[in-house]
């Protein structure tokens, strides 16, 4: 199973460096020396880490073939995946993009919110995009209080949206 571990983002210095933002518990493992990555889209590598460092908290990679600013302005925005064993033990909250993708999303009570088409890595959370049956997406913040279920085997996901959210819901009440 292939999982995000960062998001590339602005060049630092001339020599090929990029930021990073980091979507892993645990960097030291991921960015060690000669570790490769798939992307996202796959056309960017894969990429071949040279090296990595802090620099005043932001994670800086540099990657093999990468030498100028402009290589590594080439790269921004390209998400970095990398491999780990599908085990039930090691996250239990952790599904691929894969699964996720065509599952039917049903809302707690059970009427047709629509089908999971896929899934965006936003800065705070990750966001199910799911098409309504009108055909409009919805973005639902991929968290337990919004999506309390996850069935990949029962090829369902269960939102528990707030009014307004989806389609049918009505605007949202007034705080009055």
């Amino acid at each position: 199973m292939e999982v995000v571990v960062a998001r590339i983002g602005r060049p630092h210095g001339v020599r090929g460096q990029v930021s990073v933002e980091v979507r892993t518990d645990s960097p030291g493992e991921r960015f060690a020396g000669g570790a490769v990555f798939s992307t996202d889209p796959a056309a960017a590598g894969p990429l071949v880490l040279e090296s990595a460092r802090d620099h005043n908290g932001v994670t800086l990679l540099s990657f093999q073939g990468v030498a100028d600013r402009n290589a590594a302005e080439g790269l921004r925005g390209v998400l970095l995946l990398a491999d780990v064993p599908a085990s039930a033990d090691d996250e239990p909250d952790a599904w691929s993009v894969p699964a996720l993708v065509g599952l039917r999303a049903e809302r707690t009570d059970g009427r047709t919110a629509g089908e999971v088409v896929g899934v965006e890595h936003g800065p705070a959370q990750d966001l199910l995009v799911v098409r309504q049956p009108s055909g409009s997406l919805a973005r639902v913040p991929f968290v337990a209080a919004l999506v309390p279920v996850v069935d990949v085997e029962g090829g369902r996901v269960v939102l528990d949206p707030p009014g307004g959210l989806l389609e049918g819901d009505g605007a949202p009440e007034d705080a009055r």
